[in-house]
């Protein structure tokens, strides 16, 4: 839209008739271009046509007032190229200007002796009388453009907020609704309009707010299931202050399920199907056929195996090729969360249930996964009073966060793994019986690469070419000698352990190929005493995880950070390989606590 006189059109027509009625002269009102854009008597007629009188033009270049008695003798006039033709008496220009620009010109003009005759007797008079005309102009266009740049600024900010990725809604201090964007419609499916709605009637999880309860920065957890549909996440109250006075409320939400979408989707853990575990032997063929199965289903699914063997990946290729594929993919490392915090992590808590609990309360790790999948690794080292709370997560469907006086339904697969015998440990009383038959749904169980070492030639050759990619490395190959002998190795920490191998040989490569001259020298050491040498001689394989971590523990004693070194070698996380400490008895070397 372009500001100038049109915007106030109808205001100055009525302009220019009051001003001829007062004045008895013909009046004709110019815009910044010249063209009459209103008038009376003769010049009603000739609105839209562009004037050429120097006396116009003049008034609008210096926004000054011209008065014109004698036009014969007048020096503006006589610059004028229709002087020798010119029929008018005399005449009156004065500017309309706003804010210090001038929009056009209001002008008398007299086209007889007596109309010359009054001009000049009374043009005090007319000027002042004009200039107020010129006046009451300016102050509406002044209102025009305002009104204009106010509905301009409220575009763009309805753009704006129509665009965010947030759903927004405000309300008054009462919840009447006032604005609400697209995100918000299409969030909680508005199909019309809701304006003057209580947002508490619309909005049934959204508590209606004690005297000062409403606090700017609230946050809290958003759950609800209406028309078949649910809809999670997390939502922010902010308060609308005008001079200190408390006018309403702006409240935000972000849908969760949606933020998590996308965040799988940019991760590459997303990408991990079944045909992108590497393995081609029989044992890891029949695995991935059985985690194939077990991905159709919506059955709890109990992964076992020896650490480092890819419990994870396999959880992951379980949710991608499930119809849960496009709902969040929530992993826990129920060994690595403190007990005191893992319970809060996993089910969440509400505003003020104990000291120090977030504003807002917390959403769980099985509310955010709602539609989805969650990963529970290292099951087994979960504590008897948590087994008690999941066991019930998997009976009923349902949840009860701390502090809460509700429960809320949950739909989550549930995909639990471990390193741990855990059929001993309900022998020991170590963990829940009826636990273990609920997660024991689908058994899955993960071969050690002892158990595949036909598919470590492959595993080495993906991890060249990943490692000398990353690393920036021109090395593309492994000699024989070196293959044979990370054929015939242990292989304790299993797949991660030969990635950490792996890793280590690429870095140190001075070829393009891996030598036996740069493997670890580990790999070369003779076992002690519990372990034999002998091919005929099967080893416990307690005894021989004994054996690897205390020759961890040894070799790392002399380091700050040993027991971070020792697991990291080993390829097992530090709170496991405490465990192990605990579960072998290992105590006699001299280590750093």
């Amino acid at each position: 839209m372009i500001i100038d006189l049109s915007c106030i059109k109808s205001d100055i027509q009525n302009i220019a008739d009051a001003i001829e009625s007062v004045l008895n002269i013909d009046v004709t009102i110019v815009d910044e271009n010249l063209i009459r854009i209103a008038g009376t008597g003769k010049y009603i007629e000739k609105i839209g046509e562009k004037i050429y009188g120097y006396a116009f033009r003049k008034s609008l270049e210096d926004k000054s007032t011209i008065t014109i008695y004698d036009p014969s003798n007048s020096s503006i006039c006589k610059e004028c190229n229709r002087f020798s033709r010119c029929n008018e008496y005399g005449e009156i220009c004065c500017p309309i200007v706003c804010d210090e620009k001038a929009y056009g010109v209001i002008g008398l003009i007299a086209f007889s002796e007596n109309q010359r005759a009054m001009m000049e007797k009374n043009g005090e008079e007319m000027v002042n009388f004009l200039n107020r005309m010129a006046d009451l102009l300016s102050g509406k266009l002044k209102a025009a453009i305002k009104s204009y740049e106010l509905d301009l600024e409220k575009k763009k900010l309805e753009t704006l907020v129509d665009n965010m990725d947030k759903a927004v809604v405000s309300i008054d201090i009462t919840g009447k609704i006032e604005k609400y964007n697209r995100k918000f419609e299409k969030m909680f499916e508005i199909n019309s309009d809701i304006t003057g709605k209580n947002v508490f009637s619309v909005l049934e999880f959204i508590k209606k707010p004690e005297p000062d309860r409403m606090k700017n920065g609230k946050m809290s957890s958003l759950f609800q299931t209406s028309n078949g549909k649910t809809v999670k996440g997390i939502y922010n109250i902010s308060r609308i202050t005008l001079n200190g006075e408390l006018k309403g409320y702006v409240i935000d939400f972000t849908d969760k399920k949606e933020t998590i979408k996308n965040y799988n989707r940019m991760n590459k853990d997303y990408r991990i199907m079944i045909d992108s575990i590497i393995g081609e032997s029989d044992i890891m063929k029949k695995v991935k056929n059985e985690t194939l199965i077990a991905a159709k289903g919506t059955s709890t699914v109990l992964i076992t195996g020896e650490s480092g063997t890819g419990k994870e990946l396999f959880a992951r290729a379980i949710h991608n090729h499930s119809d849960r594929v496009d709902n969040p993919f929530i992993a826990v490392n129920c060994a690595a969360i403190p007990d005191s915090l893992l319970e809060s992590e996993l089910f969440g808590y509400e505003e003020g249930a104990f000291t120090g609990a977030r504003k807002g309360g917390k959403l769980g790790m099985f509310e955010i996964a709602h539609k989805g999948s969650i990963f529970l690794d290292e099951i087994g080292d979960m504590s008897l009073h948590l087994q008690s709370k999941l066991l019930r997560v998997l009976q009923e469907r349902e949840l009860n966060k701390i502090g809460s006086k509700s429960n809320v339904y949950i739909d989550v697969r549930v995909i639990a793994a471990t390193n741990r015998n855990l059929e001993k440990m309900v022998r020991e009383g170590k963990f829940r019986e009826d636990l273990y038959y609920r997660l024991n749904v689908i058994p899955i169980e993960l071969p050690s690469l002892r158990e595949r070492k036909g598919d470590i030639p492959l595993l080495i050759n993906h991890m060249i070419k990943d490692y000398a990619k990353k690393l920036g490395k021109d090395v593309d190959g492994i000699e024989n000698e070196a293959l044979v002998i990370l054929e015939n190795y242990s292989w304790p920490g299993n797949v991660r352990e030969l990635q950490n191998i792996i890793e280590y040989c690429v870095n140190m490569a001075q070829k393009n190929i891996i030598t036996a001259e740069i493997l670890p020298q580990n790999m070369f050491e003779k076992k002690s005493s519990d372990v034999s040498d002998n091919d005929d001689i099967v080893v416990k394989l307690d005894d021989l995880e004994k054996h690897e971590i205390m020759k961890a523990l040894k070799k790392y004693s002399g380091y700050k950070k040993d027991k971070e070194l020792a697991a990291e070698a080993l390829g097992i996380s530090r709170a496991t390989l405490y465990r192990k400490i605990e579960k072998y008895r290992i105590g006699n070397l001299n280590m750093r606590q």
